[in-house]
């Protein structure tokens, strides 16, 4: 049985209307995103873990001797 134009016509209209509704929706979840993003601030997905970096023992002194160098330089300028 043959459909008639104005079947094929709703028919078309019906399809354009779910693919505007599905537009409107992907638009909604941008506009909520982005005012999320606004708001909240921009917050970076967690990084895996970073693995601590090790000071040697070697490292660790010539710090300490820096600082106290820092530290007497200072002191020796209030005298």
């Amino acid at each position: 049985m043959p459909k008639t134009l104005i079947e094929t016509v709703v028919k078309q209209l019906q399809q354009e209307r779910a693919r505007l509704e599905n537009e409107l929706h992907r638009v909604s979840v941008a506009l909520t995103t982005f005012g999320n993003v606004y708001l909240h601030g921009s917050k970076a997905a967690p990084v895996a873990a970073r693995k601590k970096r090790k000071i040697s023992v070697a490292g660790r002194r010539r710090i300490a001797a820096a600082q106290r160098a820092r530290w007497a330089k200072i002191k020796a300028g209030k005298k």
